[in-house]
């Protein structure tokens, strides 16, 4: 088995997310990718140093400012740009995320110096580093899809409907039936009969939240109410929807800023041979 320089190390794993077939996160000392090909659209992000690549025979670099779109069966290679290596983290999409017509315009310019949408994937790339937040992997990927389409070209309807209001209520009717067993994007926008990008930006619109921060909510406020009936955080988490009990806590911290074992305590205390009174009437 062949040894990897110190400092280096790889991860990658398939999540549960509809189009993306591949998370790779790698930080490379000396490695060189020779000339090769992937049958899926490579969606790259550098966190350090930086990165040279040839792609159908031009010359290319990435930055930790830049987004690198590479698409599917288009030879290139890669090779640190720095003497220290670099780290990069990348999203593998399915070709079903992208059509083929925007391969060409990717190709010409796979660099795309666009802020928001190296945010948007760190975010993406954070869910997915953590278990039971699918739907919110759903949402955030259906925006970078639209993000990059807008960058090469494709044009992308924005107003909202006058009927968009009924779509979103559907939508949250649907989550509020489905707090438990959750529901994906995809499900979503099938049972509704409307595009997954439509159906979150019409629901963010009309109620002011996206979708997944919407049953998230739905949920701590189911779990809130089964521990105050006295259940136990590892029941709760199962009983409201979430992975595990890591999960519950995460999200419960973040909301009420206590931990799930923590919520349910009592503010009155008692003393030794005292009745149990408020601390605000003890004298």
């Amino acid at each position: 088995m062949a040894t990897r320089p110190a400092g280096s190390h790889v991860s990658a794993w398939r999540p549960a997310v509809a189009g993306v077939a591949e998370v790779f996160h790698a930080h490379f000392v000396d490695h060189a990718y020779p000339r090769h090909t992937h049958d899926v659209w490579t969606l790259l992000i550098v966190d350090d140093g930086a990165v040279r690549f040839d792609l159908d025979r031009h010359r290319h670099g990435v930055l930790r400012t830049s987004v690198t779109l590479l698409p599917p069966h288009v030879p290139h290679d890669g090779r640190s740009a720095t003497p220290h290596g670099f780290r990069k983290r990348v999203l593998y999409l399915d070709t079903s995320t992208l059509g083929a017509e925007l391969t060409g315009r990717a190709v010409d310019r796979p660099s795309l110096a666009d802020p928001q949408l190296r945010q948007r994937i760190h975010h993406l790339h954070q869910v997915l580093a953590q278990r039971g937040d699918m739907l919110e992997a759903d949402s955030r990927l259906t925006f970078i899809l639209e993000r990059l389409r807008r960058q090469l070209g494709e044009r992308i309807p924005t107003s909202i409907e006058p009927a968009a209001r009924g779509l979103a209520v559907r939508l949250r009717e649907l989550l509020d039936a489905r707090t438990v067993e959750g529901v994906t994007l995809r499900e979503a926008a099938e049972l509704l009969h409307a595009h997954p990008t439509h159906l979150v930006r019409t629901f963010t619109h009309v109620h002011g939240l996206p979708p997944h921060s919407y049953l998230t909510g739905r949920r701590v406020e189911l779990a809130r109410r089964l521990l105050l009936e006295g259940q136990r955080p590892a029941e709760v988490a199962a009983a409201a929807g979430f992975f595990d009990q890591a999960h519950l806590t995460r999200h419960f911290r973040r909301h009420l800023g206590v931990s799930p074992a923590r919520y349910p305590q009592r503010r009155w205390e008692r003393h030794s041979g005292d009745a149990a009174v408020p601390p605000d009437r003890r004298t």
